[in-house]
C-alpha cells in the first residue's frame, strides 16, 4: 500500500511540475505575440540600436499638452508623455519652464518617424526648444535615455494614435 501510494504521489508530482512546466512555456511562446499589441498606455520604438517600449500618458488636448510633465519630481526610467497633436504642426517648440526633471524631448512626424531630440533639456529652463515643422507626435522620456539606448532620427514609433500614414503600423 505505501509504494502504491507513492507511486501515485510522484505521479501526480511530475504531472503538476509538467503542467506548470508547460504554463512557463506558453507563456515565453506567447510574450513576443503579446508585445505586438498596440495599446494606448505605451509605446514602442525600433531602428538600427533595436526595440524599446515606454508606458506613457497620451496629452492629445490643449489643456493637457500645456501642462504636460510639469511640477513632477520624479518619473520611472519606463515612463513617458506622448503629446498627440490632430495634424503635423508649423512649428513645434517645447520649454522646460515648471518642469521638475530633465527630459529628452523626441520630435516625430505624421508617420511616427523621429526627426529631432532635444537631449536633456534643463528643468526650468525657459528657452524654447523647436521640434520644426512637420511635427505631430512628441514624446518626453528621461533625460539622457535617448542617447544611451541609441534613439535618434530615423527611429519609428508604434501608437494606436498614429493614423494610416504610420511607418510602423499597429496591426
Amino acid at each position: 500500500m505505501g509504494s502504491r501510494g507513492e507511486s501515485g504521489s510522484l505521479r501526480a508530482g511530475i504531472r503538476a511540475r509538467l503542467v506548470v512546466a508547460f504554463m512557463i512555456l506558453a507563456t515565453v511562446l506567447a510574450g513576443p505575440a503579446l508585445a505586438e499589441v498596440c495599446r494606448m498606455d505605451q509605446v514602442q520604438l525600433r531602428g538600427d540600436w533595436g526595440e524599446a517600449r515606454f508606458r506613457v500618458e497620451v496629452a492629445d488636448d490643449g489643456q493637457e499638452r500645456a501642462q504636460g510633465l510639469m511640477y513632477r519630481d520624479s518619473m520611472s526610467s519606463g515612463a513617458g508623455m506622448l503629446f498627440v497633436y490632430p495634424r503635423p504642426q508649423v512649428a513645434v517648440a517645447f520649454w522646460m519652464k515648471n518642469t521638475r526633471i530633465p527630459l529628452d524631448i523626441i520630435y516625430m512626424d505624421k508617420t511616427g518617424t523621429v526627426r529631432r531630440i532635444a537631449h536633456n533639456a534643463i528643468p526650468h529652463d525657459e528657452t524654447a526648444l523647436p521640434g520644426g515643422s512637420g511635427i505631430q507626435y512628441v514624446l518626453e522620456i528621461n533625460g539622457g535615455l535617448a542617447a544611451s539606448m541609441g534613439i535618434a532620427a530615423g527611429t519609428q514609433l508604434r501608437h494606436p494614435a498614429i493614423g494610416e500614414d504610420a511607418a510602423w503600423p499597429c496591426e
